[in-house]
């Protein structure tokens, strides 16, 4: 499985960007979807993440300014991200597992500043 990420960029606060996760090979053992982050100085961190069914999870910081999804037919993960901060400024990572697996994509870089 590959994972690409993309729709990084520069945004001012309070502005929106929206990241794109797409996955090629074996689809068919990806379960579960997500993004994770790593600023500066900090460890990665868990943003969002969508199960096979559907179920979303976001971490405290982010509910209700980001909107994971997804579409089981391309197996893409899309993340809308609204009102953002300079604290949500990191490398943000698309994740995948299944059967006992994970999977990274690459990092894609968000800066949120005026």
């Amino acid at each position: 499985v590959q994972l690409q990420a993309s729709g990084g960029g520069l945004v001012q606060p309070g502005g929106s960007l929206r990241l794109s996760c797409a996955a090629s090979g074996s689809k068919f053992s990806i379960v579960n979807m997500g993004w994770y982050r790593q600023g500066p100085g900090k460890q990665r961190e868990l943003v969002a993440a969508i199960t096979g069914g559907g179920s979303t999870k976001y971490t405290d910081s982010v509910k209700g300014r980001f909107t994971i999804s997804r579409d089981n037919a391309k197996i893409t993960v899309p993340l809308q991200m609204n009102s953002l901060k300079p604290e949500d400024t990191a490398v943000y990572y698309c994740n995948a597992d299944g059967f006992g697996r994970v999977y990274w994509g690459q990092g894609t870089q968000v800066t949120v500043s005026s």
